[in-house]
C-alpha cells in the first residue's frame, strides 16, 4: 500500500561534487520517474513516508572541473572523468547548472600525473564561491537537503559546506568519512541551528562493508571465533585515484574498519584486521572489485577460513540507499528534528555517531519512518541511542561468542 502523500512538496537538493555517485543518483531519479516509474527494482523503499524518488529535484550543483562547470547537470553527469555506467540516457534537464566550487583540499597534488580523463580538470579562470555565496544559493533556490559527495580526504573542503549548510538552515547528508555527523561538535552545532545531518561514509546497497558485516555477525551467531580477516578494494575511477594518495586515507580506514569492528563483541587486534583500498586500475573504471578473507575457529579448535570476491558497479551501488537517506533527511526536516538522525545514520552509514547490528538499525529506520510527526519522531530517536548504546556496552564488556 503506497503511503504517497500528494500534500508533500518536492525534496530539493544540492549536490556538492558532481561526480560518478552524482551522476548514478541523477539517473537514478530519472529512470524511476519515466520508464522505471512503476519499477521497485534496486530500491528499499519505494515510498518513504510519502516521497517517492521522482519528488527530489536538483535545484543546486557545484564541482571544479571546467567538464562540468556552467553546464545543466543532466549533461555535466556525463562528462569525464566521470566513468560510471549509464544506465538512463534520457535524463531531462535539470534547468540547474553547475556553478564553481570552492576547492580548498578537494585534490591531491598527485592527479595532475595521469590523463585527462582520469582525473579532474581544474576551471582556471572561474572565481570560487565564498562561504556566503554558497549560502545564498541554496535560500535562494530553497533548498532542503545538501549531498556531499567531494572526494576523500576533502576535510577542509567537506567543513567549508557543512558550514554553509548550517547558515543557511539545509539539512546535510554526508556521503563521505569526513567527521560530521559522528563528530561531537559537528553534531552539537547541527543540533544547535535546528538542522538535520546524516553521516559519515555511504555504506552500498550491496558492497564490500555491508557483506563484511553480516559475514562477521555470521560468524559469531554460528558460534564461530573470528581470528583475522582482510578487505582489499580496487577500481578504476577518480575515487580510487585520489585515493593513491595515502594520507588522505586516515578516516576512511577508520571508517571502514569501525564498521566491521562494530560487529564483533570483542574488537579484534589492530594486527588481525586489514580493510581498505588497495590499488588503482584504470580499465576497472567504476567498477569495483572487493576481495575478503576471514580466518575463524570452529568446533573442537578446528580452523576454517572464507574467501569472497566482489564484484559492483561502484557508484549505482551506493545510490539507492543515498536516494533513502535524502528522503529520510526531508522526513527529519519536516518533523523540526535537529541534529544526527541517529536511526537512518546507523542504517545508511558506515561511520555513524552510533553503530548499530544491521536488524536493529533497519528496524529503528522503519520505525522512524512510519512515525507520526513530530510527537513519535523524537521517541524513535531515543530508542535508537538507548540500543546503540547497549551495544557498545556489551562490545566493551561481554566475552567472545553468542550473546
Amino acid at each position: 500500500m503506497s503511503l504517497h502523500d500528494p500534500k508533500r512538496s518536492d525534496v530539493n537538493v544540492a549536490i556538492v561534487g558532481v561526480g560518478n555517485c552524482a551522476s548514478s543518483l541523477v539517473q537514478g531519479i530519472a529512470h524511476y520517474s519515466n520508464g522505471g516509474a512503476n519499477e521497485q527494482i534496486g530500491l528499499s523503499h519505494w515510498d518513504l513516508g510519502g516521497y517517492r524518488p521522482k519528488d527530489l529535484k536538483v535545484v543546486a550543483a557545484w564541482d571544479i572541473d571546467r567538464r562540468k562547470v556552467g553546464r545543466d547537470v543532466a549533461e555535466a553527469i556525463f562528462a569525464e572523468p566521470n566513468c560510471t555506467k549509464t544506465f538512463c540516457d534520457h535524463v531531462p534537464a535539470t534547468g540547474t547548472r553547475v556553478r564553481m566550487g570552492k576547492l580548498l583540499d578537494g585534490i591531491a597534488d598527485h592527479m595532475a600525473n595521469f590523463a585527462p580523463e582520469r582525473t579532474f580538470m581544474l576551471a582556471d579562470g572561474e572565481r570560487e564561491p565564498s562561504h556566503d555565496d554558497v549560502v545564498e544559493v541554496l535560500r535562494d533556490t530553497r533548498t532542503d537537503v545538501m549531498i556531499n559527495y567531494l572526494p576523500v580526504g576533502s576535510q577542509k573542503a567537506a567543513e567549508f559546506y557543512a558550514e554553509c549548510a548550517l547558515d543557511a538552515r539545509v539539512a546535510l547528508v554526508n556521503c563521505i568519512p569526513v567527521f560530521i555527523a559522528s563528530d561531537e561538535d559537528w553534531a552539537k552545532k547541527f543540533e544547535q541551528a535546528g538542522v538535520p545531518v546524516i553521516g559519515d561514509d555511504i555504506k552500498s546497497q550491496l558492497g564490500a562493508t555491508i557483506v563484511h558485516r553480516v559475514l562477521t555477525d555470521l560468524f559469531k551467531k554460528r558460534g564461530v571465533k573470528l581470528d583475522r580477516t582482510y578487505q582489499l578494494n580496487t577500481g578504476g575511477n577518480t575515487d580510487f585515484l585520489n585515493m593513491l594518495n595515502r594520507d588522505r586515507l586516515s578516516s576512511k580506514k577508520v571508517s571502514k574498519t569501525e564498521a566491521v569492528q562494530s560487529q564483533l563483541d570483542v574488537p579484534l587486534d589492530p594486527d588481525n584486521i586489514h580493510i581498505g583500498p588497495s590499488d588503482f586500475v584504470p580499465f576497472q573504471k567504476d567498477n569495483k572489485v572487493c576481495f575478503i578473507r576471514m580466518e575463524g575457529t570452529g568446533f573442537g579448535g578446528v580452523p576454517l577460513n572464507l574467501e569472497l570476491r566482489l564484484s559492483v558497479e561502484d557508484s549505482p551501488n551506493s545510490a539507492g540507499v543515498v536516494t533513502d537517506a535524502i528522503r529520510c533527511c526531508k522526513l527529519a526536516r519536516d518533523a523540526g528534528m535537529a541534529g544526527p538522525v541517529t536511526p537512518v545514520c546507523a542504517w545508511t552509514m558506515k561511520h555513524p555517531p552510533e553503530q548499530m547490528l544491521d536488524p536493529d538499525a533497519k528496524r529503528a529506520v522503519e520505525e522512524f519512518v512510519h512515525a507520526q510527526y513530530p510527537l513519535d519522531a523524537a521517541a524513535v530517536q531515543q530508542d535508537a541511542h538507548a540500543i546503540g548504546k547497549a551495544q557498545r556496552s556489551e562490545i566493551t564488556h561481554s566475552p567472545v561468542g553468542e550473546r
